[in-house]
């Protein structure tokens, strides 16, 4: 969903139309819904509380807004995130005062990290009880001002529709991310007399809208040359190509210079996982030839990624064959954490635009050999015996065939999904990468079915982050999703136990998982569909099973091998030459 233009142009269901700028009397709580339905908004995931029922009491007029109620605020948050990274379209969160708006903390965060947008509406005690120490009390625009792109205390209820035209248009242009504004009740109940439909006040913020920056142009030129004039180009592709919609730009633009990519963990599927000129993910756990790629090539093309440690490693060593290119939308993420040669600030669907202009073909042959070897000798691979997560993984994806819309949660899960699920499509990968958020998949997964009723949703989980969020299995329950949670079992925090078994002599402290409950019989418990395989040869049967179930979410508890490691990985502070290949005979316990 795209905000409210300057002009004041408003989007129904995903259409732009002209809305009419009607004289309302109305209270604050029905003003902000109004406001909210006519910037678009069909959806909002909360939980009630004291200081926000009067909103929920106007929501009875409102059948056009469904509210889905959460059984933790931080699922709602993570669900809003969900639906915006699988749709495009705004997610509203909603919470009360104080514990409310504090458990929205790190839904936030995962946003912010992850520059998604979000809106969240969290209610205050009434002003006069503010900074008393009144029950239910949070400075939560103190809380969250380092974790959202915005935030606003509303003191005036003739404040609210510039407040809530502004919170959207911040949320979703220029580099995106979460905007919070705090009602207090008071303001919820006053009597507003006034329009719609009012200018905003946001003489600071100049977020490159419809044109090109007016340098983009000559800089984009600049690019485009140096690729021309390059040997061994690579595109390494972030977040931000994704969240511009510039995938078609993009293949475009690799297809016609010749030029391999390789993305981040944040943009699978921006380039299909399938094309020719794929070469997967980079960075810590990416596969050997993308890291290879990237120690080799003669010119780094970044289009919308902010060159984080994950990718990086030891700064000092990387890509130091290479001139750089950084597309960003961002000033303050070009030549940040790597020198910049070929720096293009604007959109980055409007740089590819500009771009695909300037290219000219190049076969580039020894550099594409020099992969398509690299490809043949050091493949992602993983044992051929026992109930391995790479080869669940691995079924999912040919069963799916790379289609279905996959969240995960944070750890060795999330590595082996971005490896062995080959991508095809842009926003079917949702995963917290900035702040690797354990307990992000499941609520996110019921977002994406909510905002994609249509799609085969997955949750790839861990046995150690599934249980961070578990409660939000009612809420599945509740609106019918048939989400799929696929349990990755290995008894152990995974990856915590490899980095001990790796760097800390093998002191395992803390991460043995040995007691974890039945999740089958757990998920049962909740109106939901277990099943349980613990052996390889039922993976197949047990995957179709559970496709079939629609009524209701289903988790599927996968036993998999205790001490399996993810291979490749470049150690931290290491360099992308220091690439950790998969051992010849794995060790499996």
């Amino acid at each position: 969903m795209a905000p409210a233009s300057r002009a004041g142009t408003f989007l129904f269901g995903g259409k732009p139309v002209v809305a009419r700028n009607p004289h309302v009397k109305m209270n604050g709580a029905r003003l902000l819904l109004t406001c909210l339905r006519r910037h678009g908004v069909e959806h909002i995931f909360g939980y009630p509380g004291g200081a926000t029922i009067p909103i929920y009491d106007e929501l009875y007029s409102f059948p056009e807004i469904r509210h889905i109620l959460s059984r933790h605020e931080q699922g709602a948050a993570h669900m809003a995130d969900g639906y915006y990274r699988s749709s495009g379209r705004l997610g509203v969160c909603m919470a009360t005062s104080g514990p409310g708006a504090t458990n929205l903390v790190t839904g936030l965060a995962t946003a912010y990290m992850d520059s998604i947008p979000m809106l969240a509406i969290t209610g205050q005690v009434k002003s006069h009880l503010i900074g008393n120490d009144a029950f239910q009390e949070a400075d939560v625009t103190g809380v969250t001002r380092p974790i959202t792109k915005h935030n606003y205390l509303v003191k005036d209820v003739r404040d609210l529709p510039r407040v809530i035209k502004e919170a959207i248009f911040i949320a979703m242009t220029g580099r995106p991310g979460p905007v919070l504004i705090d009602i207090p009740k008071d303001i919820q109940e006053a009597q507003y007399e006034g329009p719609l439909d009012v200018p905003m006040d946001l003489p600071g913020y100049r977020p490159p809208l419809d044109e090109p920056l007016p340098r983009q142009e000559a800089q984009v030129e600049a690019a485009a040359q140096a690729i021309n004039e390059a040997e061994r180009p690579l595109f390494y592709v972030g977040g931000g190509c994704v969240i511009s919609g510039a995938y078609r730009e993009l293949r475009a633009s690799a297809e016609r210079a010749n030029v391999p990519v390789t993305t981040t963990v944040m943009a699978l599927g921006a380039f299909p996982g399938n094309h020719v000129l794929s070469l997967g993910m980079l960075g810590m756990h990416g596969t050997s030839y993308a890291n290879y790629a990237v120690d080799n090539c003669d010119l780094l093309v970044s289009v919308g990624a902010r060159f984080d440690d994950r990718i990086t490693g030891r700064l000092d060593k990387f890509a130091t064959r290479s001139r750089k290119v950084h597309f960003d939308i961002d000033p303050t993420c070009i030549g940040k954490n790597v020198k910049t040669e070929f720096p293009v600030q604007g959109d980055v669907r409007q740089s590819l635009k500009l771009l695909f202009k300037y290219l000219k073909a190049k076969p580039r042959e020894d550099w594409h050999n020099t992969l398509q070897k690299m490809k043949r000798e050091h493949p992602l691979r993983y044992p051929e015996k026992g109930l391995q997560a790479q080869y669940v993984i691995d079924r999912i994806c040919h069963m799916t065939k790379g289609r279905a819309i996959v969240t995960t949660d944070v750890g060795q899960h999330q590595m082996w999904a971005a490896q062995f699920y080959t991508f095809v499509e842009p926003r079917h990968f949702l995963t917290s990468g900035g702040l690797g958020t354990m307990g992000f998949g499941m609520p996110a997964a019921i977002g994406a079915q909510v905002a994609c009723p249509d799609a085969e949703v997955w949750c790839i989980s861990g046995d150690g982050s599934i249980i961070m969020n578990i409660q939000e299995l009612v809420t599945g329950r509740r609106l019918k999703t048939p989400v799929k949670i696929a349990i990755m079992n290995n008894f152990h925090l995974g990856m915590v136990r490899q980095w001990q078994e790796m760097f800390y002599d093998k002191h395992y402290s803390e991460v043995d998982l040995s007691d974890n409950p039945d999740f089958a019989k757990v998920a049962e418990a909740f109106g939901c569909h277990g099943l349980t395989c613990k052996k390889r040869g039922d993976v197949d049967k047990t995957l179709e099973q559970a496709r079939k179930l629609k009524d209701a979410p289903v988790i599927i508890d996968f036993h998999c091998a205790h001490a399996e490691n993810v291979y490749p990985m470049v150690p931290a502070g290491a360099g992308l030459d220091e690439i950790v290949h998969y051992p010849k005979e794995p060790e499996l316990i």
